[in-house]
């Protein structure tokens, strides 16, 4: 099974290609172009350095967000794009799932921590089980920094570009917490690919109709009501 996976959901632009698990393209650009004008270009890219054609593709993967409202809108009209004009299955996994399964299998927890302006962060806590398959413990949420508070009996591996950005704010008020700047800091469109297998496998697909953008969080350019307005 051909599989091409693809993120926006962050300052990042990554486009995976996968034969089942195997990687067979990967490439993360960071131009500070607009998504809009990248992902196109580069899910071509993908195919035409794979040797692929778009209909030759058996499972169309992408990251429903957390992350920029703007990056994650731009990924799941792309995948709509592609699911009506391929007839092709798609599935949505979350950004925070991606960025926990850059961590290499451990038995700690896994915190996964992004960005999300403001000074707050978009966070959730993951774990690896028996067969190394990455199992989601706590619901993903919109919180301060200062507000992250582990497992105060499990080790976790905080990671995301989040975590790197307040690192000195979570290890100050975690003690069981460890963050490797080694650790791949971004969305890997290959884990989007990954995680995607597994959901297409569960038969969790994607319906256009009702595919939406996740946010945790209301838009910034929602319009101002007035408190006098009758």
């Amino acid at each position: 099974m051909y599989i091409l996976a693809f993120d926006t959901s962050s300052k990042t632009v990554s486009v995976a290609v996968l034969k089942n698990n195997d990687i067979i393209y990967e490439k993360t650009l960071d131009t500070g172009l607009n998504h809009s004008e990248t992902i196109l270009p580069a899910i071509d890219r993908a195919l035409r350095d794979s040797n692929l054609q778009i209909n030759e593709i058996d499972l169309f993967a992408c990251t429903l967000g957390p992350g920029s409202f703007t990056g994650v809108r731009i990924a799941v009209s792309t995948i709509k794009g592609m699911m009506l004009a391929t007839l092709k299955p798609a599935v949505g996994v979350s950004a925070l799932a991606a960025i926990a399964l850059n961590v290499p299998y451990t038995k700690k927890m896994i915190c996964a921590v992004m960005d999300a302006g403001r000074g707050q962060v978009y966070t959730a806590t993951f774990c690896y089980d028996k067969e190394s398959l990455l199992l989601q413990l706590t619901p993903e949420i919109n919180i301060h920094p200062q507000n992250i508070h582990t497992d105060v009996n499990n080790d976790v591996i905080c990671a995301g570009e989040g975590a790197l950005r307040y690192a000195e704010l979570i290890l100050k008020n975690n003690k069981n917490v460890f963050i490797d700047k080694n650790i791949t800091p971004c969305v890997k469109a290959s884990s989007v690919g990954i995680l995607g297998m597994e959901k297409y496998q569960r038969g969790e697909l994607l319906n256009p109709d009702n595919c939406v953008p996740v946010y945790l969080r209301k838009s910034d350019a929602l319009p101002k009501v007035s408190l006098f307005a009758q």
